[in-house]
């Protein structure tokens, strides 16, 4: 688990547009929204990824950087990239298990005769200071019940507004 107000691991990937995602190089306004996904088999997260990619333009207005993350290989996520509506929104593939570990992110095995890839990280989302340090974080163990992309919206608003800090920091 990474503690609140500390700097957030490495986040240096490829991108399916063929260029290089570095976390570090990021110049938000106010944030860098990390989306850590499974990955291409699971349906839940083309449905997070997809409202995400509506949203990208509210998101970018509230002076966010969202990136959404996976450990799938570069095929799988070619898959993702020419299928998925995700519109502009930017996905990063072959995070490594040590990567999704130092995020805290839980980490599941291929169920028998699924398409699930042999590892791969369940869900995460991180709202990273442009300084790199931590300012919120979801971690799940399953795919299920996720924050609502327009209350993190509102809350991105308000926390902007009021100079909310960073909470959870005596963790």
């Amino acid at each position: 688990m990474i503690k609140p107000d500390t700097q957030v691991p490495e986040l240096k990937l490829p991108l399916t547009i063929g260029a290089e995602y570095h976390l570090a190089k990021q110049d938000p306004d106010t944030f860098t929204l990390v989306v850590m996904y499974r990955g291409k088999h699971c349906p839940i997260c083309k449905k997070q990824l997809e409202a995400l990619g509506d949203k990208l333009g509210a998101f970018t207005e509230a002076g966010v950087n969202p990136v959404a993350v996976s450990m799938d290989d570069k095929e799988r996520a070619m898959v993702v990239d020419g299928e998925w509506k995700t519109g502009d929104l930017p996905l990063a593939y072959d995070m490594s298990e040590e990567t999704a570990r130092e995020w805290g992110l839980f980490i599941s095995q291929k169920r028998p005769d699924s398409d699930e890839p042999e590892k791969f990280s369940e869900p995460g989302l991180f709202l990273v200071k442009p300084d790199g340090k931590l300012y919120y974080s979801s971690i799940q163990n399953s795919p299920f019940a996720r924050p609502s992309l327009d209350d993190l919206l509102e809350a991105i608003k308000f926390v902007t507004e009021k100079d909310y800090p960073t909470r959870g920091t005596l963790t």
